[in-house]
């Protein structure tokens, strides 16, 4: 029993290790397995549960502020601040009319309205605080390399802008389509892309530190964009045949999980463009599946996340494979 059990052990070794020869040899199945492989080296799944965790956190603070501005500069014209809100609503079609009629601005004025608003952006920058340590993580920027809290504050700030720039744009693409019929669909889809497109575009280039050149962040930015825009059109349709009646049955919960399901989705396209954009400017494929023996790029990604950890500048990480 023993050597037969042996026999298979090393049959069903040598099977994958020609199938891991396979994939290696061929483009279309090399680069996705290097995605993948790279996802886990970088523990993907925890980056993305994080980016959900302080994008759950920081909605709420955003869509006050957002409501508290409009307010307090279009105070004169409700039909264009509904037609902000609903914008910004939109990226969030699982539960965006739940927010909408439970969200409302800040009656404060004068210093504590000034006060509000301050405490509202700072409640909100967890979201890009946690995009820059996911760009970070994913390119593998050593610690002693990545930007400070100065810095870190600004490209916050920075993507705060790009957001409000997106409902803004959003906005106007809504007033010009058409819409009713199936070309006001297609035409509010078609903006929504082009929006997300360069919105992605902006954010990756401010939450990714600048040693890397925005020439490697396009294709990630692309995938991100195309990405969110499938999950708004997707999630609408969900809501539209299931997720009114569900949430009659579950209430806040159903509201909340939606929300939290949406959001950790949207997290894990995220990483994964990301991903992509490492993989592809540092050649980081073929990977091996079988482990042993170690690829090139297998090399590179370990002593990448080895070297990663250098804390201070006087540190230095060396990295050396045992080839017995």
């Amino acid at each position: 029993m023993g050597h037969a059990g042996d026999k298979r052990a090393v049959g069903v070794k040598g099977v994958l290790h020609r199938a891991d020869g396979w994939q290696q040899r061929h483009r279309p199945t090399a680069f996705p397995v290097a995605v993948v492989k790279k996802f886990g080296d970088d523990r993907g799944g925890s980056l993305a549960a994080l980016f959900a965790y302080y994008a759950f956190l920081s909605i709420f603070p955003l869509l006050l502020l957002l409501v508290t501005v409009l307010a307090f500069f279009v105070d004169r014209n409700p039909t264009l601040q509904r037609q902000i809100l609903d914008s910004a609503l939109r990226d969030f079609p699982i539960v965006g009319d739940e927010i909408s009629s439970n969200i409302h601005s800040l009656q404060a004025t004068g210093l504590g309205l000034l006060i509000g608003l301050l405490l509202l952006v700072w409640g909100s920058l967890g979201l890009a605080q946690q995009g820059q340590f996911t760009m970070a993580q994913v390119w593998s920027i050593p610690e002693d390399e990545r930007p400070g809290y100065v810095a870190r504050l600004g490209r916050s700030l920075g993507l705060l802008a790009i957001l409000a720039g997106g409902v803004a744009a959003s906005t106007m693409l809504t007033a010009i389509a058409p819409s009713r019929g199936t070309a006001g669909a297609i035409a509010s889809i078609a903006g929504s892309f082009v929006v997300n497109l360069a919105m992605f575009a902006l954010a990756f280039r401010v939450l990714t530190p600048g040693s890397v050149p925005f020439r490697h962040l396009r294709p990630g930015a692309v995938i991100a964009g195309t990405g969110w825009t499938v999950l708004q059109t997707l999630g609408g349709l969900l809501i539209a045949n299931q997720l009114r009646h569900s949430s009659q049955v579950y209430g806040l919960f159903g509201v909340v999980l939606g929300l939290v399901s949406f959001l950790a989705l949207a997290g894990t396209i995220l990483v994964y463009a990301a991903e992509v954009n490492v993989v592809r400017a540092r050649h980081l494929w073929p990977r091996s599946i079988a482990q042993t023996p170690l690829v090139p790029a297998d090399r590179a990604v370990f002593t990448d996340l080895a070297k990663e950890q250098e804390r201070v500048p006087e540190q230095r990480v060396d990295v050396s494979y045992d080839d017995r």
